[in-house]
């Protein structure tokens, strides 16, 4: 069971395996988390993903209890991205509790945030 963070929370992809998905048993998309998340694929050396970070850090306050944003350097999980098929970054990921998850690319404004949020996320 994840635990309720208003924080942002870095995975590794043994971690990612654990709380959002597990690519190795499962062919066909199964969520392993109980909230709704945003899931951010960055590098520290790219300005946009610099830019959204202080975006999902607000997101990971305001909608505390209700969501879980996690962040994933693709620098350090290639294989992850890999998975994801992550060519550019940022590239975030809005995972609903049941169905598929969406994914943007770019540095969204926070207006974006919160009506992907609304409409994926918390629309169950």
């Amino acid at each position: 069971m994840e635990t309720l963070t208003n924080k942002v929370v870095h995975l590794t992809s043994e971690e990612f395996k654990k709380k959002v998905f597990n690519y190795d048993v499962n062919k066909d998309w199964k969520y392993e988390g109980q909230l709704p998340a945003i899931i951010d694929f960055y590098a520290d050396w790219c300005g946009p993903c610099k830019t959204v970070a202080p975006v999902l850090e607000d997101l990971a306050r305001d909608y505390a209890g209700k969501l879980i944003v996690y962040k994933v350097n693709t620098e350090n999980e290639q294989e992850l991205a890999s998975v994801f098929g992550i060519r550019s970054i940022p590239t975030l990921l809005f995972v609903p509790k049941v169905g598929n998850p969406q994914s943007a690319m770019g540095a969204l404004p926070r207006k974006a945030f919160d009506s992907a949020i609304n409409d994926i996320l918390l629309a169950n």
